[in-house]
């Protein structure tokens, strides 16, 4: 097939050098093909997952770039293109090096297969027995890989009846939805995925949800485009051996660009329903759920479990091995409820996971490793080369006969000239900059201002509506207070800023539904290994800057605890948007023509911050190489707009739900607090009151900052509930939120100061508490008292510098 290949991305000095022979991947230069010859990895979940991305002996791969710095690498194979790191790249050995070639890969001759499908070597799913009556529930689980349109079916067959919360025992996200029309059918959505096998957390999670929770079916999401790639997932599914219905995505693309898939056949070869659909059209949707509610309800299973070859080239050598282990381990899978074809492939890939759990005693133990041997010598492939040869010359087969695959789609076309600006070797930075420079205009600039103005307009007329009504009622004044000074105050103000938050999670999503994140992460890598981290990492942080509870969350994405738990700790100094509302009433007060570029320097201060702390990390606590970095690299795409605005929905209703529950508790304790003494009576002087004496405490610690009055300290109490209650509690204090007021508690340098202390201190006990579930409560402590510690120490330096500089 014809590559486009981009020469501009190679750095100087990135050239291939010159190396003892054989050649390894990471001297490969850019426009050459090469075959793999082999796979050398000490660590074998990190070759098996080489190997379940595709890179197995014999498969021909070309070198498409280097990133911006010269690492990683990225290379096109099987039909899509893949990075990873030149470190990880020099594992793999090739052969038969040569000039890219412009051959079209092998289409099938498709024609008009009858359907059902007759004739020697088709399937059928298999019948069950004890059909689901009509109306009982019916649970599904839908699977598939990362970019494969996963997410935009779930919500095109949910809807908005659904609700996210985590699986049993475990971290990782679970999204559950009632499919729309069948209020009996539940549907949960899998974390993406590229394999069965345990090399991630959610590879594990996959599994087990459908090994023990046993979903009625399985609905598997296939890309239409990159069918090769995606199939290797289906195959393991099918093993699993439960009713399941296979939807091709993004059918729309591939009839776009001339090609074809002969969906009828492929049911044949496979002995599973084959539904064609577009997600984000929403074309074939209807007639998906009518074969799953089909599949479930009468518990057709696959067809075809067999996949190994009695007659291949290694001659039947792992046939014979795959079946002999099925025999030997019959009896122990019945008894774990193990489908026995999953569990003797698992056990030939030396997954610990299942052979716990079929408790295999030695005798049986050594007899399994004997018949591995055995295959391993007839074969001349270890247990890990062959399953996945096996695997991916099953889907070769099936694509021959099915697939007609035009020379390069439109929507690739359209990624490599997008690339050669967003990950040009001099341009993907600067365009990276600019890029997130318009996300933060827009969000806090232009559009966001504007309707956040709205908004201001809005909570001041309800406020000034019900304190007329209040004090037209004879309300007692006590209660008044409480009302408008009190909620209004608190929940009000933060209410003004929700437009900038749905704004800025508007844009961040659709980044990272138009296939840019992921680009990032390639461009950032080399960047971010510097402070111990990989380029995964960047996500998360990214996501940081919207909110530091869903980025933290988002870190289970990441496949090693090294990086994992790094990132942990530096994403909390991201500037999440609830920090807005500090920002955007200090900047006003005290730098007011300023205002845009004292904010810039806080998020950039808060970068600059986590990456001395990361350095300090790396040669302390986190000593060692980051996760190496596999990624797959999807075409870019329009973002689905339902998505789009469904996240944005969750984004707001989360914040109106911390408005009227955490702001709105926080705002009546604060109210109490400083309205009343010791004795419960109502005071006169705020500095009489019970919170002037509980800030009194903790004002010492900050005086050497500049900001050691109560009330100073006392906001920064609160907003450990929520970043927003810094604001209403000075509101609430000062009794307005007047620059005049302000100026009477802080000097410029001392707002700025103080900025840069609610900037860098924990965002808040949610994000704490997030932190505790990922990694448990000492995890939790040690980053409530790393970032306190960070944030008093450069707060003081910025009020040091500051008053060498004059500006006290």
């Amino acid at each position: 097939m014809e590559h486009a290949i981009d020469t501009s991305s190679e750095p100087t000095g990135a050239e291939p050098e010159a190396c003892a022979w054989p050649l390894r991947l990471d001297h490969l230069e850019i426009g050459k093909d090469a075959v793999v010859a082999s796979v050398d990895a000490d660590d074998q979940a990190l070759r098996q997952h080489i190997l379940d991305m595709g890179l197995t002996p014999g498969t021909e791969v070309t070198m498409m770039k280097y990133a911006p710095m010269g690492d990683p690498i990225e290379i096109r194979l099987r039909g899509y293109e893949l990075t990873l790191r030149r470190a990880d790249a020099a594992r793999i050995v090739l052969a038969n090096i040569h000039d890219a070639h412009k051959l079209q890969r092998e289409n099938a001759a498709v024609g008009s297969t009858e359907h059902p499908a007759l004739g020697e070597k088709t399937y059928r799913p298999r019948p069950g027995a004890h059909p689901i009556p009509a109306g009982n529930s019916i649970a599904f689980a839908l699977a598939g890989n990362q970019n494969c349109g996963k997410t935009t079916l779930f919500n095109q067959l949910t809807g908005s009846n659904q609700h996210v919360g985590n699986f049993p025992g475990v971290t990782v996200d679970r999204k559950d939805g009632q499919i729309k029309g069948h209020p009996e059918a539940t549907i949960t959505d899998l974390p993406g995925i590229y394999s069965l096998s345990p090399y991630t957390s959610e590879e594990v999670v996959s599994r087990n949800y459908i090994l023990q929770t046993k979903p009625d079916a399985l609905i598997d999401i296939v890309d239409a485009t990159n069918i090769e790639r995606n199939l290797y997932l289906t195959m393991q599914l099918m093993e699993l051996d439960r009713p399941m219905v296979l939807a091709l995505n993004m059918m729309d693309e591939v009839a776009a660009n001339g090609g074809t898939i002969d969906v009828n056949l492929l049911e044949s070869m496979l002995g599973i329903p084959v539904v064609p659909i577009s997600a984000a059209k929403n074309e074939g949707t209807g007639e998906l759920v009518e074969h799953a509610m089909h599949v479930a309800r009468y518990r057709e299973r696959p067809g075809r479990l067999d996949f190994c070859a009695p007659d291949g080239p290694d001659g039947g050598a792992l046939h014979r091995c795959i079946h002999s282990v099925a025999h030997l381990i019959e009896d122990h899978a019945k008894a774990a409820e193990i489908p026995v074809r999953f569990a003797a492939t698992k056990l030939v890939e030396g997954d610990a996971l299942v052979r716990e759990a079929l408790g295999l005693d030695q005798n049986e133990l050594d007899a399994l490793e004997h018949i591995i041997c055995q295959m391993e010598g007839e074969s001349g492939k270890d247990r890990l080369s062959a399953l996945a040869d096996m695997r991916f010359a099953f889907i070769g087969e099936v694509c021959r006969a099915c697939v007609v695959k035009p020379r390069e789609s439109r929507e690739h076309k359209r990624s490599v000239a997008i690339d050669r600006i967003l990950t040009g070797r001099f341009t993907a930075f600067p365009a990276f900059l600019l890029i997130m420079a318009f996300v933060f205009w827009v969000s806090f600039g232009s559009l966001g201002a504007w309707l956040q103005g709205l908004m201001e307009e809005g909570v001041s007329w309800l406020t000034g509506l019900a304190a007329g009504a209040l004090a037209a009622a004879g309300v007692n004044p006590v209660v008044q207070s409480l009302v408008i000074d009190g909620v209004f105050a608190g929940v009000g103000s933060m209410l003004s800023f929700l437009p900038l938050i749905v704004v800025l999670f508007l844009l961040l999503s659709m980044l990272e539904d138009s296939g840019y994140m992921a680009r990032v992460a390639f461009v950032m890598d080399k960047v971010l290994r510097r402070f111990g981290l990989s380029g995964r990492s960047f996500v998360p942080m990214l996501v940081g800057f919207g909110c530091s509870v869903p980025a933290i969350m988002a870190t289970r994405t990441l496949p090693s605890e090294h990086d994992r738990k790094m990132t942990v700790m530096l994403t909390p100094f991201m500037s999440c948007s609830a920090k807005l509302p500090v920002y955007g009433l200090l900047t006003a007060a005290f730098f007011a023509r300023n205002s845009v570029l004292a904010m810039v320097s806080l998020y950039l201060l808060g970068v600059a911050v986590a990456a001395v702390v990361a350095l300090v990390l790396k040669r302390t606590a986190f000593k060692g190489e980051p996760v190496p970095f596999i990624m797959e690299l999807p075409n870019y795409r329009l973002p689905s707009a339902k998505t789009t605005v469904m996240l944005a929905w969750d984004k707001a209703k989360d914040f109106i739900q911390r408005a009227f529950t955490i702001i709105f508790a926080a705002s009546i304790v604060v109210w109490f607090l400083q309205t009343f003494d010791g004795q419960l009576n109502v005071v006169a002087d705020q500095s009489q009151s019970l919170l002037a004496g509980f800030g009194g405490i903790i004002a010492p610690v900050l005086a050497p900052l500049g900001f050691g009055d109560w009330r100073a300290s006392t906001a920064l109490v609160t907003g450990l509930l929520a970043k927003e209650s810094v604001i209403s509690t000075l509101a609430v204090l000062l009794g307005t939120e007047s620059a005049s007021a302000l100026a009477s508690l802080f000097t410029p340098l001392t707002a700025y100061t103080f900025l840069v202390f609610t900037l860098l201190y924990p965002p808040c006990v949610a994000a704490i508490g997030a932190v505790k579930n990922e990694l448990g409560p000492r995890w939790a402590v040690a980053v409530f008292a790393l970032q306190c510690g960070v944030a008093w120490i450069a707060a003081f330096v910025v009020r040091i510098v500051g008053t060498a500089l004059g500006f006290a």
